[in-house]
Parts: C-alpha cells; sequence; structure tokens
C-alpha cells in the first residue's frame, strides 16, 4: 500500500475551524501509522494529539481539511513566526 497522508486542522478554543490554531497530518504506511504537528520550529514533529482526541480529550477538535489548505495553515504559521 503507498503512504496515504490525511490532513487535519486543529481548533481549540482560542482558535475556529476558519482560523485554526494548527496542523495535524496522519501518516499511513503498511507497518503502520503516526501522526505529525507542524509547530513554530517550523517542523513536523510527532504528535500525540489526534490519538488523544479519539480517545475522548476535547481538548481541541480536528477537521479533516485538503493538503492544499494544510499548506495555507502552515505558511500562515511561517509567516507568524519568522515575522
Amino acid at each position: 500500500m503507498p503512504t496515504r497522508i490525511t490532513y487535519f486542522a486543529i481548533v481549540d478554543a482560542y482558535s475556529s475551524r476558519e482560523a485554526p490554531g494548527g496542523v495535524l497530518r496522519r501518516v499511513e504506511q503498511d507497518d503502520g501509522e503516526y501522526d505529525e504537528e507542524f509547530g513554530s520550529d517550523l517542523a513536523w514533529t510527532r504528535s500525540w494529539l489526534l490519538y488523544s482526541y479519539e480517545r475522548g480529550n476535547g481538548d481541541s477538535q480536528f477537521y479533516e481539511i485538503t493538503e492544499d489548505e494544510a499548506n495555507r495553515i502552515v505558511d500562515r504559521i511561517r509567516r507568524s513566526v519568522t515575522g
């Protein structure tokens, strides 16, 4: 099976669906899956946020988005960090 990547907008109490607080991607491969969040360090790093949400933690909501939408969120984060 080829690698499948699904993107999610992260929405918490301080953000909205229209202006998400962050972006997460789930990478699925033959040998399993893992999640990564794009953060203020401007890198994709492992994240447990979506697993936690799937097990009932409601601190954040996750909305599936397109790769283009994810890229726009990444660009916004980059601009906010680098000025």
